[in-house]
């Protein structure tokens, strides 16, 4: 052999934790997520950045990258491998990291998610409604990388899907949920309103709603499109397409209470009960003929009396646990409960395959010949079923449900993710490779953006409801390989599927930003959810969300503000504003508000708090006067809270900060120095003030500093 064939040169990613660094030879020890150790070699021109969100300026962090590599920390590095016979040598190009400095994540910054979601929203509107209005006639499915619609001379993008539709609406809910922008609930609303008029059939004969796959819109009208014409599910009607039409009607009745899209809903709900629904078996069939409405007519072929986790899972992230959060019914409870229980008795198929079975026949005997997906596994609908597990745990306390939920969490790493690089896999073989043990890609090893979605968010929750270390160690991998490769910075959104070392794939339909599979709803459906799972289980911050209700639509004017299926009294309400004034008509523990009569929307914004709140800090602004009011107790557990609120209110360059530390109950030296510290970046013309009384030792070690005024007026009395 030659010696030039000996050596080989290569670029790749690795990701993991600093385990040493040697700043005398330029290089420094990475274990990746599983505990295989690196040595990574840093020449001269090795350049760093912090990951940034959707909106922000680029994070340059070359000049500090040495200072940076602190033993323990996470990070990316890309770089060049140089292999030859007796070795190989890994030098860096970039570094990024996911940390503002060790443990501080940027993502579980309270602003963080909601900042994206509205970034996403707005690319999508712009893509749309690039005039700025909401005709949702001049939607089309697809979408191009850089946001605009295929040109008109093309002639074959005149189709608008249903689900696609309905899954922007979703988004665009959500968005507004997240930021109480008008726009967001604006186009939501039409485009439900649009839904509704052209996509949908009431059968009042039946009692039934159903909806067409889409329409076909051209200048001299339009053509309603029935059956499917997407591939797998061509001249049938899927159950996933009648679920996914629910989705942002659904989530737009969180908000507004419309009764309309409630009795769509029913009336859909009636359609799965009357014509999906499996009364000798169980479970719902995954597809109807358009014809006569038979799950086992022989014209559906393949899809003849079969069953799959769309049908039987997707209710519940689609659109039932919105419906249920929305309105308390017993009967969506026990859908709920139905659907958890038939993925934990028919899904699960270990020892046979880490993986779970996700189509069935008839009498739920596994069909492992279906079409593309054969005998495999989409590793992003075993992460979901995790997630959704979890969630329904905490409306129905079955240890079933939890048990599954830690299973697949805990086998799910070694056989779906990328633990050389971070990220997660599409579809892989159920069976690992009798050879090699592992189990096979499919097609190739790029990550779609909605499989790290459902990573992010499997083991966000079960990270805030267990308490386990190593869920969240996961859950922050996971969320920082999301947010440093698929944030397109440039055109806006995110990218629909990357290459195994991150850098995104614009090849074919995938790279599109719209299409029959992505419309906004997974990249929003993650803000919103990764809002509340890090703010209300995991960082102990306070959440706002939005809605428009008209009261006397409400029963009883009682108006549902609970973010998520969360465990019992974990979370309350601690204050609401109607028409931008203080309410005090709510129920804390609840999670509900009663609203006044009137037959007109009223802006309601709500703040829901973990309910075992250790710090909890409020900042307003008066003029030049900055006043930060804090409760409860500032240790080093609750330091990187503090430090961060300090910093935002300097920000804003008050001229007078007045603390109002009367309901803290301990501080520690930290906290002080903290306070001593951002008094001294101030400026000499700054008032740092504490009012009021607190305790003691605090008061004392403040004045004993000389840099703090102590002025009373605040009535407070300590236990």
């Amino acid at each position: 052999m030659s010696v030039s064939a000996e050596r080989r040169t290569f670029s790749d990613t690795l990701a993991g934790y600093v385990t040493y660094f040697s700043p005398t030879q330029r290089r420094f020890g990475l274990r990746t997520s599983d505990d295989r150790e690196f040595t990574v070699h840093l020449p001269r021109n090795v350049s760093s950045r912090i990951v940034r969100n959707l909106g922000d300026p680029y994070r340059d962090t070359t000049a500090a990258t040495l200072d940076m590599l602190a033993e323990g920390r996470y990070l990316f590095v890309y770089g060049i491998c140089y292999a030859w016979q007796d070795g190989e040598r890994f030098e860096a190009k970039e570094i990024t990291f996911p940390e503002e400095h060790r443990g501080s994540y940027v993502f579980e910054h309270p602003a963080w998610w909601v900042q994206q979601a509205a970034a996403v929203a707005d690319f999508y509107l712009r893509g749309h409604f690039p005039d700025g209005k909401y005709d949702w006639q001049n939607f089309r499915t697809q979408l191009t990388l850089h946001g605009t619609h295929l040109p008109d001379f093309d002639g074959a993008d005149v189709r608008q899907e249903t689900d696609t539709i309905s899954r922007l609406v979703y988004g665009l809910s959500t968005a507004y949920l997240l930021t109480g922008e008008d726009r967001f609930l604006q186009a939501a609303e039409s485009g439900t309103e649009y839904l509704r008029e052209h996509m949908r059939v009431a059968d009042d004969q039946d009692g039934i709603v159903y909806w067409y796959h889409g329409i076909d819109v051209t200048p001299t009208g339009q053509r309603k499109v029935l059956a499917s014409e997407f591939g797998d599910d061509f001249d049938a009607i899927p159950m996933y397409e009648q679920i996914y039409a629910l989705a942002g009607p659904t989530q737009t009745y969180r908000i507004t209470g419309d009764p309309r899209i409630l009795d769509d809903i029913d009336r859909t709900v009636a359609l799965f009960e009357q014509y999906f629904r499996d009364p000798e078996h169980g479970g719902f069939f995954s597809h109807l003929d358009p014809i006569t409405l038979d799950p086992k007519a022989d014209a559906l072929g393949p899809n003849r009396s079969r069953k799959n986790w769309n049908s039987v899972g997707d209710h519940a992230p689609a659109y039932l646990i919105n419906a249920y959060l929305a309105t308390g019914r017993e009967d969506f409870a026990r859908l709920l409960e139905e659907t958890a229980d038939t993925v934990v008795q028919r899904f699960p198929d270990e020892p046979g395959s880490p993986f779970v079975q996700e189509r069935f026949h008839t009498d739920w005997t596994p069909d492992r010949t279906w079409g593309w997906q054969q005998d495999r596994a989409v590793v992003g609908h075993n992460l979901k079923i995790a997630w959704n597990l979890t969630r329904i745990k905490s409306m129905v306390d079955k240890d079933e449900y939890g048990a599954l939920a830690e299973r697949i969490s805990e086998i799910m790493p070694a056989v779906g993710s990328d633990q050389l690089r971070g990220g997660w896999y599409d579809v892989v073989e159920r069976t690992a490779d009798p050879d090699s043990g592992l189990h096979r890609m499919v097609w190739h090893d790029r990550k779609a953006w909605w499989q790290q979605e459902q990573a992010i968010l499997a083991y966000l929750i079960l990270a805030g409801t267990t308490s386990d270390p190593e869920q969240l160690r996961l859950a922050r991998e996971a969320a920082s390989f999301y947010n440093a490769f698929f944030l397109d910075y440039d055109d806006g959104g995110v990218y629909f599927n990357v290459l195994a070392n991150g850098i995104p794939y614009l090849l074919g339909t995938e790279r599109l930003k719209g299409s029959h599979a992505m419309a906004g709803y997974h990249a929003l459906e993650l803000c919103y959810l990764a809002a509340v799972y890090t703010g209300l289980l995991i960082s102990n911050d306070a959440l706002t969300l939005h809605f428009r209700p008209r009261p006397d639509d409400l029963p009883d004017r009682t108006l549902r503000v609970a973010p998520d299926l969360l465990p019992a009294g974990s979370v309350e309400l601690t204050r609401v504003w109607v028409e931008g004034r203080p309410y005090h008509h709510f129920e804390p523990k609840e999670l509900t508000v009663r609203l006044p009569e009137g037959d007109e929307p009223v802006r309601v914004r709500v703040e829901l708090e973990p309910a075992q709140l250790r710090l909890r800090m409020r900042t307003e602004f008066d003029g030049g006067t900055a006043h930060v009011r804090c409760d409860g107790v500032i240790d080093t557990t609750e330091l990187e809270k503090f430090r961060r609120v300090l910093s935002e209110v300097m920000a804003a360059e008050p001229l007078r900060v007045e603390f109002h530390l009367c309901e803290v109950t301990a501080m520690g030296r930290p906290a002080i120095n903290e306070l001593l510290f951002q008094r001294t970046k101030a400026g000499l013309d700054v008032d740092f003030v504490i009012v009021g009384c607190a305790l003691p030792d605090v008061a004392d070690a403040l004045l004993a500093t000389d840099a703090f005024l102590l002025e009373g007026g605040d009535a407070c009395a300590h236990d």
